[in-house]
């Protein structure tokens, strides 16, 4: 079934309604965290690496797409953000997501969103909490278009590469890509939970510290 689904999929990446995916994916994306825009980028990589699509477009359209959706959580936090909060945000673990979110913006503020591109749902939270917290949207405009860019060329450059390599054969160009791209994924997430570990240990130290 799974062979099946993909073998569909592998016919559609290579017509040119897949820009148009790309773009809508990538933009509920920014939106749903389930939604898979990763896969549809780098698919189009793939496709591109073999001749089928254009690797420009692709890009184009997944930093499109990104830059949209980012740019709409942002405006949805703003507007309507304590009642998206009670609807979408309500259980322990995503109010647990908000509250770092905003912590981390105070901190860090746009280097928050760069990193946050690269992890899936760690995105969604960062932009709608963006919104809900009034960042200056001209800074936060400034920040996604250059994430979402960075995200989309990573991407797509990865299932590039793995289409040049794997000429004959898409679902191992896609599997290997895909393999890298949840690496870096993973990698990025460990890092960023050392780093909290390592602020939490130093703040406990400054507190138990003797007036």
């Amino acid at each position: 079934m799974l062979g099946d689904l993909f073998h569909h999929i592998e016919t559609l990446s290579t017509s040119n309604w897949f820009y148009l995916i790309i773009f809508v994916i990538a933009f509920l994306d920014s939106m749903i965290p389930v939604v898979p825009s990763e896969t549809m980028v780098i698919l189009g990589g793939v496709a591109a690496g073999q001749g089928d699509l254009v690797l420009p477009l692709v890009i184009l359209c997944g930093a499109a797409g990104a830059f949209t959706g980012d740019t709409c959580t942002y405006l949805i936090g703003r507007r309507y953000g304590p009642w998206v909060e009670r609807k979408l945000f309500s259980k322990p673990k995503s109010q647990a997501r908000l509250k770092w979110a905003s912590h981390q913006l105070e901190t860090r503020g746009g280097s928050l969103l760069l990193t946050a591109r690269f992890v899936p749902a760690g995105r969604t939270v960062v932009t709608f909490t963006s919104g809900v917290t009034k960042q200056p949207f001209h800074r936060f405009v400034l920040f996604v278009l250059i994430a979402g860019t960075a995200w989309a060329v990573y991407a797509a450059m990865l299932g590039f590469i793995g289409g040049k390599t794997f000429a004959d054969n898409h679902f191992v160009a896609f599997a290997v890509a895909f393999g890298c791209a949840l690496g870096v994924s993973a990698v990025l997430e460990f890092v960023r939970r050392l780093r909290e570990r390592s602020r939490a240990a130093r703040s406990n130290e400054t507190s138990d510290a003797p007036a």
